[in-house]
């Protein structure tokens, strides 16, 4: 069993804990957290209706909250549109294959569309904000919806266009004179799938945890899977983030046994992906170490068609949700993780040397450093945890041969020094005034038997956002930490609005101004009776201000979210809607984006704008 706290406080003893140290550290940390606990709900409401500068700071908010809605539509504010931009089956370049309303295309048309389940993404500029690259995860598939019979008589082909629909879209997209977007013929335009050859590297690289009857040397790949939320770096890269991978591999008829690494990463008898029926690689009976492979982060340079994707195994081997890249004291790269399983942990890897230094002597910044993982203190105080070979812990006699079996295996590594296992860390993003972390913890429903300060409820189903404070020093191995929000309605003791609630908080981005974006995946809370499907907030951390600003159509996720840079296109990703229809009845409870009486709902980027031409979200 991982570490956990034993003992249960109430929700008041905890709330007085996190108040009562408000005040001792008044003069150093001053969370936004602090409005949403004391401002009760008509005073917030009023401050919405009647918004005053902070500190002389105009408010950041600048649009009415849309009602809760459980159409099959995007609503938005009154002034703002969306496009739909790059549907799955749109051709990655013009003059691509046409997307098959049946779901009739083949394994090959798929390898030059976009995937399906459109998740993290970043735009790299070409020309400022009217043209640029377009970075989009494809996470996973619905499979009912993917093919035309859905799962009946696997195939290898069906196999082959699964893994085709996995893994990343790079398109050059333009802004016309009329003001929509469009996809251009690119010599950049490509698609990463399942059998894209990438390459391993770091500490790792070719161990022998990493060796397979393909690549006996244990540093070459075939493809990125599950790719989840994503980050930019300093440097222009790409980052896309490898999370459930458990889901791919078949173990045996047994499952694992207790305790092993294998049990620890969530491999089991059941494999919703049948892949492995077609594809060896995915049966661990015959290779056990492929799944080795996956759950690392994954850099990709956009602008080099050429390149290989790379897998960073200085970040550590998990479930990764997403990676935010800073720069730390000595200008070295800071990256932020989270680990998104119940029960799990938040981590940090800082560099080795500056970025600078590292790419004049054509090395990744990326490749040397330490991976650490973070423990909450009840006081509010906290620490990062190294997990290097031979401290505590992490000896040969606890099972670790040496680092890279500290990284092939961190969730182990940070049970082992004692990290906080926290309720599903997910999406991060960095304030950019101040520096400060925020984090969000989906949710977690089976924590049933132990609360600890910064996981204060049980049967958690609506979630919280954490925030991380490092006294603008992103290499410190100390930090304090408070709740910025807990989400639901009153009676699971939430701290928004109630004409305002929301539920599962998953994707987490701050823009350029400072807006606290907040997009959701899973239970949401009724609000005066009426249900809503998952939505996108914004929030100014600073006067606690939150506002929903969209909500999508039945059965999505809201995820992935970047924009121009003059912030006056807004992308976001609508991942499976409607994921519950089937062969027989694909429109069973979507038909978003199309519409269309022959079609079937399509994971989607949207770009949003204000029709006065101004920054999305802005006054």
């Amino acid at each position: 069993m991982r570490p956990d706290t034993p003992a249960s406080p109430s929700m008041s003893e905890l709330a007085h804990r996190r108040l009562s140290r408000r005040a001792v550290v008044a003069g150093g940390l001053v969370t936004a957290a602090a409005s949403f606990f004391a401002a009760p709900p008509a005073a917030a409401a009023t401050d919405r209706a009647n918004p005053a500068t902070h500190g002389g700071r105009k408010p950041l908010l600048g649009f009415p909250a849309v009602s809760p809605s459980n159409a099959d539509e995007v609503v938005l504010p009154p002034g703002y549109r969306y496009q739909v931009l790059y549907p799955w089956g749109h051709p990655i370049v013009p003059s691509g294959p046409a997307f098959a309303e049946d779901a009739g295309n083949t394994a090959a048309d798929q390898a030059e569309q976009a995937g399906d389940q459109h998740d993290g993404m970043w735009f790299f500029p070409l020309k400022g904000d009217r043209s640029g690259l377009l970075c989009v995860n494809h996470e996973a598939t619905a499979e009912q919806l993917l093919h035309t019979d859905g799962r009946t008589d696997w195939t290898s082909e069906k196999t082959a266009k699964s893994m085709a629909a996995h893994g990343v879209s790079i398109v050059e997209i333009e802004r016309r004179r009329d003001g929509q977007w469009r996809l251009n013929e690119s010599e950049y335009a490509r698609r990463v799938t399942m059998t894209t050859p990438a390459e391993i590297t770091g500490p790792a690289a070719g161990h022998p945890l990493l060796r397979t009857s393909a690549d006996p040397y244990g540093v070459r790949v075939l493809g990125t899977l599950n790719n989840c939320a994503s980050g930019p770096t300093p440097w222009d890269t790409y980052l896309t983030c490898e999370e459930t991978i458990n889901k791919y591999f078949f173990y045996d008829e047994e499952p694992p046994p207790p305790g092993s690494a294998e049990e620890r990463y969530g491999i089991g008898s059941e494999s919703p992906y049948p892949w492995y029926t077609t594809e060896p690689r995915f049966d661990m009976r015959v290779e056990p170490n492929e799944y080795n492979r996956f759950g690392w982060v994954v850099e990709i340079d956009p602008f080099d068609p050429s390149s290989k994707p790379k897998k960073r195994t200085a970040l550590g081997r998990m479930e990764h949700e997403n990676a935010v890249v800073v720069r730390g004291k000595r200008g070295e790269a800071v990256v932020y993780m989270g680990d998104d399983t119940q029960f799990d942990y938040f981590y940090k890897f800082v560099g080795a040397e500056p970025i600078k230094d590292a790419l004049k002597r054509r090395r990744s910044p990326l490749d040397k450093g330490t991976l650490y993982v973070a423990r909450f203190e009840e006081d509010g105080s906290g620490r990062w945890l190294p997990l290097v070979h031979g401290k505590p812990g992490l000896t040969e006699a606890d099972g670790f041969a040496d680092q890279a079996e500290v990284l092939i295996h961190a969730r182990l590594a940070a049970d082992a020094v004692g990290a906080t296992p926290m309720d599903r860390p997910e999406w991060c993003s960095v304030q950019p005034r101040t520096g400060a972390v925020f984090f969000t913890c989906t949710n977690n429903t089976a924590r049933t038997e132990s609360v600890n300060a910064p996981n204060p409820r049980l049967n958690n189903r609506f979630g919280h956002i954490m925030k991380i404070d490092e006294n603008r020093n992103p290499s410190s191995e100390k930090f304090v930490w408070d709740i910025f929000l807990l989400a639901g309605d009153e009676a699971s003791g939430a701290t928004v609005p109630p004409d305002q609630a929301f539920g599962s908080p998953d994707g987490l981005w701050f823009d350029a101004q400072g807006r606290l974006w907040i997009q959701t995946d899973g239970t949401q809370p009724t609000v005066n009776g009426v249900a809503q499907n998952n939505q996108m907030l914004a929030a100014d951390p600073d006067t606690g201000d939150i506002r929903r600003f969209l909500v999508g159509p039945p059965r999505c996720e809201i995820t992935g979210i970047t924009s121009t840079p003059d912030g006056r296109s807004l992308f976001v990703n609508i991942q499976h809607p409607g994921d519950s229809g089937t062969p027989e009845n694909p429109r069973l409870s979507s038909n978003w984006p199309d519409f269309s009486p022959t079609g079937r709902p399509r994971s989607a980027t949207i770009v949003i704008t204000r029709e006065d031409g101004g920054v999305v979200g802005a006054r």
